[in-house]
């Protein structure tokens, strides 16, 4: 299992983690800023745990964050 976290108030709206990891990222209309989907949030921090099948992928999205907001880490 891998834990995503998502610092959502700080997104710029640059759309890189939806184009890397469609299946979990999506674009919000209402203010232009990322979403991390089935993300539960605690003070402004979006948490999701999901399957190691999605480490890769998210991963890539969090290095491509030109703000660093996301975060990828494993969980036992």
């Amino acid at each position: 299992m891998i834990r995503i976290t998502h610092q959502r108030e700080k997104c710029i709206g640059c759309n890189y983690c939806v184009e890397i990891a469609y299946d979990r990222w999506r674009m919000s209309k209402k203010d232009g800023k990322c979403t991390l989907i089935e993300g539960k949030n605690k003070k402004g921090f979006f948490t999701a745990v999901v399957g190691d099948d999605e480490y890769i992928t998210n991963m890539n999205a969090a290095k491509a964050c030109p703000v660093k907001i996301i975060k990828v880490e494993k969980v036992k």
